[in-house]
């Protein structure tokens, strides 16, 4: 796999923040309801994300400041409260075009080999690169559940402790077999859902693993947190204490405002 991107993408460079580029996602409605003093600390992090980390164009897509400003803003959103500490240990964000089609290879229950080629919109090694799809990070921070920098900036945070399962590093007060219950009891419900083939607001996929339910319910605790607390409202407290954050507060705060 190593090879096969090295092949691919352009030598990365470190950008500085776009401010047109900046307002232009600050617009979108993941942010909607954040505070100015929120929004001052969130264009720091982007802001010590796109000094720290080289951006890559893959597959003769070149990464300019505007758009790595875009990436650097949806994921400076999950750390608003951790500090940028949790992204340390890695370099390079990786940018295709749109889905990348990497060849790989799994070996069966029997012991053989196959080579399967299967779409991705992103991924994150452990210790290594980001990769993302711009087409997919256009797509994402509508408020629709669906954002792509913030799944895989998720699996980051997993990482940290080493096991990509679904539980992250937890800070004080935030006990692991309370996690466990919490995860353990609506990622069960979850995958009942959709083996029953019921229509979920929160994306199917999230049912693959714990680590992709972990993943994916990050991106609906930003992106829909109505969803999340109204489905999950145990697993949404989870995730409040984890993220230091309250996006259905923000969201609520919106509706006030746009209300009046």
């Amino acid at each position: 796999m190593a090879g096969f991107l090295k092949s691919l993408f352009s030598a990365g460079q470190s950008l500085q923040l776009d401010p047109g580029a900046w307002a232009e996602a600050l617009a979108l409605p993941v942010f909607d309801g954040l505070a100015a003093d929120d929004a001052a600390r969130l264009r720091e992090l982007a802001g010590r994300l796109l000094a720290d980390k080289t951006f890559s164009g893959a597959a003769g897509h070149a990464v300019d400041a505007a758009m790595a400003t875009r990436i650097a803003a949806f994921a400076a959103l999950p750390v608003l409260n951790l500090g940028y500490d949790w992204y340390k240990g890695w370099s390079e964000v990786i940018v295709y075009p749109a889905e990348f089609v990497p060849e790989r290879e799994i070996v069966d229950d029997y012991g053989i080999v196959h080579r399967v080629r299967q779409p991705l919109s992103g991924e994150a090694w452990e210790g290594g690169p980001l990769v993302l799809s711009w087409d997919d990070v256009l797509y994402s921070g509508g408020g629709q559940g669906y954002n792509v920098v913030i799944h895989e900036f998720a699996h980051k945070l997993d990482m940290k402790n080493g096991a990509v399962d679904g539980l992250p590093p937890l800070h004080s007060g935030l006990a692991v077999a309370d996690w466990a219950a919490a995860f353990g009891q609506a990622y069960a419900d979850f995958c009942r859902r959709v083996d029953a083939g019921e229509e979920t607001a929160i994306d199917p996929y999230a049912s693959e693993s714990p680590a992709e339910f972990f993943a994916v319910l990050s991106e609906c605790f930003f992106e829909m947190p109505d969803v999340l607390a109204d489905d999950y409202p145990a697993l949404y407290e989870r995730l409040r204490r984890f993220y230091k954050q309250d996006p259905l507060s923000r969201l609520e705060s919106s509706y006030d405002t746009a209300t009046t």
